[in-house]
């Protein structure tokens, strides 16, 4: 029983190591680069989305954000969830339109370099719809979402 305890807090202990060493193993230039964009920004913690990119999850004027960089510090994009009291009005008259009969499983808003977008979950049955718009009310895109194969779900 005590080694298995033993073996319980070693594994506890490396992987809050584990956890740590990522954010030290930033590139300085891309946490300038986040401080300058995201000030205000608390409870941050950096994860490396591949090798050629850092994503921050972090917390600002009470939301959950998450933003990418790539390795030389230049900001990629910035996700957030929305509600749907949030959603501009002229995003609102096509989402509307374009929605009928689905529920919202998630909205989340989109900025990169292009400007902002504003992506929609949509549910209805078994059927899943991903829907963009962007930020003039246009639809980028609407197709229906992929689903994640049975075997990934089951591991």
């Amino acid at each position: 029983m005590k080694t298995l305890i033993l073996a319980f807090a070693a594994l506890f202990l490396i992987s809050i190591t584990a956890c740590g060493q990522a954010g030290k193993d930033v590139p300085a230039t891309v946490k300038s680069t986040f401080s300058q964009k995201f000030p205000k920004a608390t409870n941050v913690e950096w994860g490396k989305e591949n090798d050629k990119e850092w994503e921050a999850e972090f917390k600002m004027d009470g939301k959950e954000y998450s933003a990418n960089f790539d390795i030389a510090g230049t900001w990629i994009e910035t996700e957030y969830e929305i509600s749907t009291k949030e959603i501009p009005a002229s995003v609102k008259a096509t989402f509307d339109k374009e929605s009928l009969g689905y529920k919202i499983g998630e909205s989340v808003v989109t900025e990169n370099k292009d400007g902002r977008a504003y992506e929609f979950l949509l549910k209805k049955g078994e059927t899943e719809i991903e829907l963009i718009i962007d930020s003039n009310g246009k639809v980028i895109k609407k197709e229906q979402a992929e689903k994640e194969d049975e075997e990934d779900e089951k591991n």
